[in-house]
């Protein structure tokens, strides 16, 4: 048995973090729960841009620092902590909040400002928890083109502005001017959207040749660009700085209602990547899997609960749109429980992290999710001589079944794979979401090379998995056609291949000689050197054991018929 690279053999999940213990007094716990709550429904209501009419002061003035500082960071854990996020290894997520609201009965104006960047609207679920039909939304704004230069100039158009410009001598001074047109280019989200005239419309509108470049009448004059720095009025209390829902609802009672918050969004994505570590001799390894979460979202994610989807779920695309080394960890560590758990969910899979964690914004975040030690597998090399010509590339088969030459040129790379099975008595037997797999093998010197990298698709419990790593270096092919005869009238045709592989290893090997009998799809070898396996309809396949600097010859005699 293959020596393992990790201490203890079979699959083992691995916490990423251990747990800190913390611990606070009843009496002081019971005190700043009560001033978390008082807090809590004041900043949820602030964050929602609604602040609660009956409490003007609220605790602020009351409370000492220190007391506040200790409840606001209760509320902020119990606050973030109710954030889920389900991310899809689609470059999309679902964001799931609960949030406490303060509403008066009748129409509320709330603004939620604390979104990502690339929410999708019309997927957005608003409902009250305690009574869902106490709460109506009567209508949602989205602003996704936050407060920039270039937007207040566009809202400036017809106005006079004052610019700040520096004379040649250094000294500053001011020159009011017209914005006759602030050459402003809408939200560039649109462009895919709408397709490729609205494109080409906003595009030409943006070039200095399109009339891009903004207008400005400085003393009577016209001229193209800006004098100078703009200098705008005080900022109104309504202007949009980042993407902002909007919302105007309908409550039927008034107080603090809780309320889940969801929605989809872009700028999310997971993957799995692996590593897989054989030992100096033998082809069984060790495994360890990745899961790589990034979030270029534009918002942070403070102590989220996070699920991973794995599996291909339908969406529709809109025009244009395309959709690390293992650680050793001591005992304590491993007796915290798993860092990821995983269950089928509808035709998908679902991995889980048992614990939540912080996603920041435009943050690469990796969390080990299985390893496994001497997991058996078996190298194979394979042989497939056929190379296509480029100049019947996109030929039909009632077309190449009459050419000659067709197949002729000869491929001489021996493929090198390892092939092992997803199953328990592996040591796996755990759903793999699909990744790269990079391949390493322990040197004599006890360091790990890289021997190659391939991908793997999502891949079931008892499937076999297959990974190209490269070429074989010592050994070689060759395939020629010895023999061609047509006889179109007929309808047949004989041809002849000559196989020779050639092994300059110093042990013996087995190679997997595969051979494509693409003419047509009636045939039937008349002769052959060696016994073969069907593998397919129009594939077949030879398996000769070649000695240590020995060769191996196939021919064989295909007969077609149409």
């Amino acid at each position: 048995m293959a020596e393992s690279i990790f201490p203890s053999p079979g699959m083992r999940i691995i916490p990423s973090v251990t747990r800190a213990a913390r611990s606070v007094s009843c009496e002081n716990l019971r005190e700043k729960t009560r001033q978390a709550t008082e807090v809590r429904t004041f900043y949820l209501a602030v964050e929602f841009g609604h602040a609660p009419a009956s409490r003007p002061g609220l605790f602020l003035e009351e409370a000492p620092m220190k007391a506040l500082l200790m409840a606001m960071l209760l509320f902020a854990a119990s606050a973030s902590a109710q954030t889920q996020l389900t991310i899809y290894n689609q470059n999309f997520a679902t964001v799931k909040e609960k949030r406490t609201l303060d509403l008066v009965k009748g129409e509320n104006e709330i603004r939620a400002t604390d979104i990502t960047a690339h929410l999708e609207p019309e997927s957005v679920i608003l409902r009250a928890l305690r009574r869902p039909d106490a709460l109506q939304i009567l209508e949602q704004n989205y602003e996704s083109d936050p407060l920039s230069e270039g937007l207040l100039l566009r809202k400036s158009e017809g106005k006079w502005l004052d610019f700040e410009i520096v004379t040649p001598s250094g000294e500053k001074k001011i020159v009011k001017g017209k914005i006759l047109r602030s050459g402003y280019v809408p939200h560039t989200s649109a462009f895919q959207r709408y397709g490729q005239q609205y494109t080409y419309m906003q595009s030409v509108y943006s070039s200095p040749q399109g009339g891009g470049q903004p207008i400005v009448e400085v003393e009577g004059k016209i001229q193209f660009g800006l004098p100078g720095k703009p200098i705008f009025d005080a900022l109104d209390p309504k202007a949009f700085l980042k993407p902002t829902l909007l919302w105007r609802l309908w409550s039927g009672d008034a107080g603090a209602q809780e309320v889940e918050f969801s929605y989809l969004t872009g700028g999310m994505r997971w993957e799995a990547n692996y590593n897989a570590v054989a030992p100096e001799k033998g082809d069984k390894f060790d495994i360890i899997g990745w899961v790589t979460l990034e979030n270029m979202s534009g918002k942070d994610f403070e102590n989220a609960s996070v699920k991973l989807m794995a599996g291909d779920v339908a969406r529709i695309q809109q025009p244009g749109v395309a959709g690390g080394v293992g650680y050793a960890m001591d005992e304590a560590s491993r007796a915290a429980g798993p860092a990821v758990t995983e269950r089928a969910f509808e035709e998908y899979h679902l991995y889980t992290l048992e614990r939540p964690t912080t996603v920041l914004d435009r943050e690469i975040k990796q969390v080990e999710f299985v390893r496994a030690s001497n997991v058996p597998a078996e190298r194979i090399y394979v042989y497939d001589g056929f190379k296509l010509d480029p100049r019947y590339r996109g030929w039909d088969y009632s077309s190449i079944r009459t050419q000659a030459e067709y197949g002729t040129i000869s491929n001489p790379k021996v493929w090198v794979m390892l092939e092992f099975k997803n199953s328990e008595a592996g040591h796996l037997g755990m759903p793999l979401p699909k990744g790269k797999v990079k391949v390493y093998r322990r040197d004599v010197d006890g360091r790990n090379e890289f021997i190659g990298e391939d991908a793997i698709d999502h891949t079931p419990k008892d499937e076999t998995v297959r990974l190209y790593t490269g070429n074989a270096f010592d050994i070689v092919g060759e395939r020629r056609q010895t023999n061609f005869r047509l006889d179109s009238s007929g309808h047949w045709a004989d041809e002849t291949f000559e196989i020779k592989v050639r092994n300059h290893k110093k042990e013996p090997v087995t190679v997997r000689v595969v051979e494509h009998l693409y003419r047509w799809v009636n045939w039937d070898l008349t002769s052959k050197s060696m016994e073969f396996k069907k593998t397919d309809s129009r594939t077949i396949e030879f398996r000769p054991t070649i000695q240590p600097g020995g060769e191996a010859t196939i021919f064989y005699t295909v007969h077609y018929s149409w």
